[in-house]
């Protein structure tokens, strides 16, 4: 059975929008190395709509190293309730997001990796699918921006590692309780 890890970018003040601006200046080998290690554990990767929108458009243009290569080779699971038609050797999940994601763990035999935060870890968390959370705090208050996990029940979760880069970045690796 495979294991659903998410991998969230976060600021100080709990904002997840754009990190494209505000996390740019920390994103450095430490960073590079430890995202690498995530893609090449991971044997697909499961995204809501929005982010995949976004990967859809960058990264299919990049290639000839190591993690572009791997993130556009990889399978793609796509929750989204508008999408119609996904490229980028993507599948879109059908029906129940819950059902679809818990059948998807069975059926893979390693990691599912998520990126992004919004509607789609709501209903993950609340149907105890996430085994794993990778929360990369930044050492910046955003001051604004969408809020990691907003209107979520409270969730109890165990620290289980911590990973400190010379930039200022901790990736607070959570389990559930």
């Amino acid at each position: 059975m495979g294991r659903l890890i998410e991998s969230t970018f976060v600021t100080i003040d709990g904002v997840i929008s754009s990190p494209e601006v505000w996390g740019v200046p920390y994103w450095d080998e430490e960073h590079n190395a430890y995202s690498q290690r995530l893609l090449a554990d991971a044997d697909a990767l499961l995204l809501g709509r929005e982010t995949y929108e976004g990967f859809a458009e960058a990264w299919p243009s990049r290639s000839g190293d190591e993690y572009s290569d791997r993130i556009n080779a990889m399978p793609k699971y796509v929750a989204s309730r508008t999408l119609r038609e996904a490229t980028w050797n993507s599948t879109i999940l059908e029906g129940d997001v819950g059902e679809a994601v818990a059948a998807l763990k069975l059926e893979t035999p390693g990691n599912l990796l998520k990126f992004g935060t919004g509607e789609l870890d709501r209903t993950l968390i609340e149907h105890g699918l996430v085994d794993e959370f990778h929360l990369w705090l930044f050492p910046v208050v955003a001051g604004t921006g969408q809020r990691i996990l907003d209107g979520l029940d409270v969730t109890h979760l165990t620290l289980s590692n911590t990973t400190r880069f010379g930039s200022g970045i901790i990736v607070l690796t959570y389990t559930p309780k």
